[in-house]
């Protein structure tokens, strides 16, 4: 009997440690457990809202002068004398050239001679017309002697005509000899000298008179671009922007301080860049933009209503290309949203599809964050635009 108790207690001690294990519960895993320990990963959101939204493209361009002069002498001459100072502005009728007119202004003298001659000529048929009808009555010249004298007096008339027409022509040789600027704008550097025989209906130019205020901006848009936002205005997607100005970006970066106007949008499209070339006007009044200087234009041209701006440093880019965001959930988790983008204005995406109103998109601590991890939420404000 005492065999047998003892067998008994051994038999306990070895199964105790088995029945305590198995009355405790199971440990968890170490990943589960610090996750279950992590506090909420701090992030910073920002709270995006539907509003109005400008489309605006921002397209390269080249300014043109607003009105471009090449100046050419009409007569041939020697130059005299150069009446501008290079560089100046100048007023449409200011002269800029002196040709040696001294062979000009005696032709003039001697149309005017002429003019004289045969205004003496015509006075003389005249009398002699007069005379002849008052003897026609008395029978004194035949008919035919009176049609012949009013024959000469329209012959003598026509003679002056002719003389003050030659009169004329030689004062516009005259005055062509003074070289004019044809516009007001500004001047550019001489190509002759006092002293160079020019020409009528040379090649080289003497001058050239650039109008600069306003200043042309020529940009080109692609037509794919075009078709797409008909597309959109058709499903009235879009409504067209009204007289909205186009602001000019610099080629340092910097913004132009007056806005231009689009006023001009070609009817074909360039078959070898598949663009439609744009004309927009910009006051000039200081003379800041010059001729050929690259600059770019942000055109708008459509709004949306209801537009969804979310910033570039919340869009991320998944392995297969699509883009997506981090949003923080109700329950104050993150969550991953896959995005449909439009464009980019400024420094944010105008998202399509993916994003509601009131959303909170995670902007600041991406790197630390998966979905269905739990954030803490610090708001960001955004400046007003």
């Amino acid at each position: 009997m005492k065999r047998r108790m003892t067998l008994s207690w051994r038999g306990l001690l070895v199964l105790l440690p088995l029945l305590l294990a198995a009355c405790q519960p199971a440990p968890q895993s170490s990943a589960a457990a610090a996750a279950a320990e992590r506090p909420p990963t701090p992030v910073s959101v920002v709270t995006v809202r539907t509003a109005p939204v400008t489309l605006a493209r921002e397209l390269p361009g080249r300014t043109r002068a607003f009105r471009v002069a090449e100046v050419r002498p009409q007569v041939s001459g020697i130059v005299l004398d150069r009446l501008f100072r290079e560089g100046s502005e100048v007023t449409a009728g200011d002269a800029l050239y002196q040709l040696d007119d001294a062979t000009y202004l005696a032709d003039l003298n001697s149309a005017k001679a002429n003019l004289a001659r045969a205004r003496a000529g015509l006075e003389v048929s005249d009398l002699n017309a007069r005379r002849a009808a008052e003897l026609l009555d008395a029978k004194a010249v035949s008919d035919q002697e009176y049609r012949n004298l009013l024959a000469t007096r329209l012959q003598a008339e026509a003679d002056v005509e002719m003389a003050k027409a030659q009169v004329a022509a030689a004062q516009v040789r005259v005055d062509y000899a003074r070289i004019a600027a044809p516009i007001t704008g500004r001047v550019g550097k001489s190509n002759v000298t006092q002293g160079a025989l020019v020409t009528a209906g040379q090649a080289e130019l003497l001058t050239t008179v650039h109008q600069l205020d306003p200043i042309y901006v020529d940009v080109n848009q692609s037509a794919a671009e075009l078709l797409k936002l008909r597309r959109n205005l058709d499903d009235e997607a879009l409504r067209k922007a009204g007289s909205i100005p186009v602001n000019i970006v610099l080629d340092d970066g910097s913004t132009y301080p007056l806005p231009g106007e689009l006023t001009f949008a070609d009817a074909a499209v360039d078959p070898t860049t598949g663009s439609v070339a744009m004309r927009i006007v910009v006051p000039n009044p200081d003379r800041l933009l010059l001729p050929g200087m690259y600059v770019r234009a942000m055109v708008s041209n459509a709004i949306v209503d209801n537009g969804l701006l979310v910033p570039q440093q919340a869009v991320q880019r998944g392995a297969n290309g699509e883009a997506f965001a981090m949003v923080v959930a109700e329950d104050g988790t993150a969550q991953r949203r896959v995005l449909e983008l439009d464009q980019t204005i400024g420094a944010d995406w105008l998202v399509s599809s993916g994003l509601s109103n009131g959303d909170r998109v995670i902007t600041e601590g991406l790197q630390k964050i998966r979905p269905g991890v739990a954030v803490q939420v610090t708001p960001v404000v955004v400046a007003a635009q």
